[in-house]
Formats: C-alpha cells, structure tokens, sequence
C-alpha cells in the first residue's frame, strides 16, 4: 500500500531591509540612468532629429501656417520634391526643391516652370509659377551643392525666385513628418 506524505512546502528567508549604503547606490544608479537617458534624448532630438514651425502659408495647401515640422537632420542627398527647411538673412524657410546642381531652372511668361528645358508638371501645386522683379535673370543654371526652391504656394512664397539658388549648407533638414495644428 502506497503511503502519501503531504510535501511541506519550504520557508523561504525573509528578506533583509536594505541598508543604507544599498539605497543610496540605488538612488545614484536611478539618476545616472536617467542622465543617460536624458543625453541620449538629447543628442537624437539635437543633431538628428529636429522640429521646425511652418513660419507662413508658402506651402499651403499641404502644410499651412503653424504646422509643427519633424525634420531629419542628417540627409546629404537631397532631390527633387524633397520639402526642406532652409536658412537665409530673414529668417528659415520651407520649400520644395524643384532643382539640384547642374539643373537649368526658367520660369517662362506663361507662368510655367521649366527644368533642363521641360515643363515641369506638377500634380500637387494648384497655382502658377509667376516671376518675381527680384533681379534674378532666366535661365538659371545651378551649380554643384546648390538647390532651386519653390514654395507650394506659388503665387505667395519668398523662395529661390526671391532670394537666388539655396546653398547645400543653408538647408538645416529635410521635413519627413507634419504635425497639423491647424484646421484639424
């Protein structure tokens, strides 16, 4: 005949307060933790990644005036229809980019982009592309590193017909996410 014992199952230790010394390496491993975490935020958010606010409407209707832009910081190879932000003497911008180093940019009487002697044709951009009297002269020829820039909006930007061809250097990010904040 089989016996059965009921298993006592086994006491385990109690467990002994921390010490003091244990509490505070505790209390400085937190905080280091939180200083790593804190520099890595910032490192990403500061030379990686970037936010910008749309300044004005020159890129309506696709990102308006307030729009919170998150921007990439790291691209080089920038093409075109590629929405960055750049700097000039007034302040920073956003644009499009229409043309890259190389590229010869007219904008004709008709109000019609042309790119290396091709009517660009643009199925987001519901306006016309008038000249500006701001001195620049048709055809531009860009050279290597430089960008032509046109805002959305066309008939309301200050972009590359206003201010010239946008140095390689001068652009801070490419736009790759927008937070609306207005007409939501």
């Amino acid at each position: 005949m089989a016996v059965f014992q009921k298993k006592v199952p086994e006491k385990k230790p109690d467990k002994k307060p921390m010490t003091r010394e244990q509490a505070v390496g505790e209390v400085k491993t937190f905080f280091l933790r939180l200083a790593v975490l804190a520099g890595l935020i910032l490192v990403i958010f500061g030379f990686v990644f970037g936010f910008a606010v749309m300044p004005d409407d020159s890129m309506k209707p696709g990102i308006g005036a307030g729009d919170l832009l998150f921007v990439y910081r790291l691209e080089k190879a920038y093409k075109s229809g590629d929405v960055i932000v750049y700097k000039t003497d007034d302040g920073k911008h956003v644009g499009r980019i229409v043309a890259k180093g190389g590229d010869t940019v007219e904008i004709t009487e008709a109000e019609e982009l042309k790119v290396n002697g091709s009517i660009v044709i643009e199925d987001d951009i519901y306006y016309k592309t008038p000249m500006y009297d701001s001195g620049i002269t048709y055809p531009v020829t860009l050279a290597e590193g430089e960008f032509f820039v046109l805002g959305d909006h066309r008939e309301n930007a200050e972009d590359s017909r206003w201010s010239g061809p946008v140095a390689g250097d001068a652009i801070t990010g490419k736009v790759i996410t927008v937070i609306r904040r207005n007409d939501i």
